[in-house]
Parts: C-alpha cells; sequence; structure tokens
C-alpha cells in the first residue's frame, strides 16, 4: 500500500490533471463526482485516516484538511472560469451590437428651456463673484412684504394679487426678495448674491401670464455702491447673456423696497428696425433695479451708515421666450413632447 502522503500528492497531481481536461460542464461534473463526492478518492483518503496512529493523525489531519481545502476552491475558480468562458463564445456568435447606439427614429432628451436659461445666468454671476442663494416657496407675510418695506397697509402691496394660504401668514411668494432678507440677515457683508426661483401671482392665465414664473433677483451690499455699480453690472451681464453690445436705456419707476428705482430697457437684440418681439419699438423692458432702501437694510439689522446696496430682478420665463421665440408662456409648463423636443 502506498503511503498516505504519496497518495496526497497523486491526488493532487491527479485532480489537476482532470480539472484542466474538463471542456464542458459534463466533464466538470464527472471530476466532480470522481474526486469531490462522497465516494471520491478525497472521501477515500479522508477514511484512511481512522487506520493511523494518534501521531500519523497529528501529521495527515491537517494535511488532508489543507488538500480538501484547496481542492474545493481550485474547482470553483474552474467553473467559473468555464462558464464565463462559454458566455464570451456565446455573445462572439452572436451579431455585433453597439450598447450607447440610440434607437432608430428616437432624439435624445435635452434640458428643459427654462433649465438651460437659469443655468447660464448662473454662470455669468458666478463669473463676476455672485454666490446662488435659496428660500422657501412657502415664505411669511413678514419676509414676503414687511420686511421689504411693503407694511399691511401699503397700496403697493396691490401690485403683487397673492396666494395666501389657511394658515394665517403664509403665502407662496410673490418674488424671490425674501431670499435677498434671509441673506442680509446673516450679515455676512460684504455680500453678493443671486436668488434664482419659481414665483406665484393670483393672475389670469394668457400668452403672456402666467400663475407660475421664474424669476432671479441679485443682491450687492458693501460700502460706498451707487447707482453706477448697478449700471455697469446689469450692463455686463445683458451682453453677456445676449452676446451682443446693446445698449441700455433706464427710466426711473418705483419699487418699495429701492429708492431711487428704475427700470431698464434694451436695444432689441432680434432686430436693427422693429420686429414683433419688442413691438416695432426697438426697445425691450428687461429688468427693474434700484438701490436697497435704508428701510430694508435696517429691518435686516444693517448699518445703514456704513452699507448701502443695490438690487434688480428679472424673468427668467421672460427671458427664456425671448431667447427661443416663444410666444405662449404656457407652454413651458404644459410638459407636451412636441413642444419640448424642439430644444433637443
Amino acid at each position: 500500500m502506498k503511503s498516505l502522503q504519496a497518495a496526497l500528492n497523486e491526488f493532487k497531481s491527479t485532480f489537476s490533471t482532470a480539472l484542466q481536461s474538463a471542456s464542458d460542464e459534463q466533464a466538470l461534473e464527472h471530476v466532480r463526482t470522481t474526486f469531490l463526492s462522497r465516494k471520491g478518492h478525497l472521501s477515500a483518503l479522508m477514511e484512511q485516516l481512522k487506520n493511523l496512529s494518534i501521531e500519523e493523525k497529528r501529521t495527515f489531519g491537517p494535511l488532508l484538511n489543507e488538500l480538501k481545502q484547496w481542492s474545493e476552491e481550485t474547482f470553483t475558480i474552474h467553473k467559473e472560469q468555464l462558464i464565463k468562458s462559454q458566455q464570451n463564445a456565446e455573445l462572439a456568435k452572436q451579431q455585433h451590437f453597439d450598447v450607447t447606439a440610440t434607437m432608430p427614429g428616437t432624439l435624445r432628451g435635452s434640458l428643459h428651456p427654462l433649465t438651460h436659461i437659469k443655468q447660464q445666468v448662473e454662470n455669468i454671476f458666478i463669473s463676476m463673484g455672485y454666490q446662488i442663494a435659496d428660500g422657501p416657496e412657502v415664505e411669511t407675510d413678514y419676509y414676503n412684504f414687511e420686511s421689504l418695506n411693503i407694511p399691511a397697509d401699503h397700496p403697493a402691496r396691490d401690485m403683487w394679487d397673492t396666494f395666501w394660504l389657511d394658515i394665517p401668514s403664509l403665502l407662496l411668494r410673490t418674488h424671490t426678495s425674501p431670499v435677498q432678507v434671509h441673506a442680509m440677515e446673516k450679515k455676512q457683508l460684504p455680500l453678493a448674491v443671486i436668488a434664482p426661483g419659481r414665483c406665484y401671482r393670483h393672475e389670469a392665465t394668457d400668452a403672456t401670464h402666467d400663475f407660475l414664473f421664474m424669476q432671479l433677483e441679485g443682491l450687492v451690499i458693501d460700502t460706498n455702491i451707487s447707482m453706477s455699480n448697478l449700471l455697469a453690472t446689469c450692463k455686463a451681464f445683458l451682453q453677456a447673456i445676449f452676446k451682443k453690445d446693446l445698449k441700455m436705456r433706464v427710466r426711473p419707476s418705483y419699487f418699495p423696497f429701492t429708492e431711487p428705482s428704475i427700470e431698464i430697457d434694451i436695444t432689441c437684440p432680434f432686430c436693427t428696425s422693429g420686429c414683433s418681439v419688442c413691438k416695432f419699438s426697438r426697445w425691450i423692458e428687461i429688468c427693474g433695479a434700484g438701490l436697497v432702501h435704508p428701510r430694508v437694510l435696517q429691518a435686516a439689522g444693517i448699518d445703514t451708515e456704513k452699507y448701502s446696496g443695490f438690487a434688480f430682478g428679472f424673468g427668467l420665463t421672460r427671458l427664456a421666450m425671448l431667447t427661443y421665440s416663444i410666444n405662449d408662456i404656457r407652454l413651458l409648463h404644459s410638459g407636451k413632447i412636441e413642444f419640448l423636443e424642439q430644444f433637443s
């Protein structure tokens, strides 16, 4: 009878040879049955342990356990490699296909025009050193009105048709100005922020008006802020967004939260002698702005003897309509595929 050590070596050699020769699942199963099953060669070797002396068991017991672990792990690895090889061979027989290709006749998705305009505007102001501020769309009466120099009995409240909630003093914000108040209250001065976001007003819906629209407002608080700073900022932005050297016209206006207040018009970027966009006037109303009213600064706890600021605001929805020649504001929130696929 061969020594047990020789039998272990022979098992390892024979098992390895048989495993390498197994080229399909049937042959692999035959190897498992022959060597690793309850009636296989490995079990027979294990049976020989009971005929050994205690000293020999201490020597060959660990060796048999190592052989059992090695043979089972080797078998598992070879089986996984064989299965993967068979799968690759099966794929190679099939017709090649490009997994990155789109289906014939389908259009790729794209950003919504409002999202695209919003990102363009944000990138321009970020390059100018501004930070993006955000705030809740459900606001309190204080932040939407009172902190902006619009007390409860002020006639200027008639300028905003407001959606009031059942909970007292809560409303859907009518502009993004409350975001600026939140930013000022943090008193991290000097301050330069933009506040893009959705706004809501109780208005009749038609081609140019909707109860939901996108607005962007900007705010700068620092020492020695003047109207020239405001005009230079607006001109730089408008030229960057329209990619043209546009003329700018300033008209006096009124907003409760700025003093003085102005409206800014630009020469029509789409024509030179008048068109339907500018209503043949060659001017487009684009922005409301002004120097921040001292009462607004005081409400936020800012020292008006040291700091001043300017604010501006314009409609992102209107800007998108101008940029993409959209003649009905309701299309922007309609979800109609035939409208949105134009921007893919």
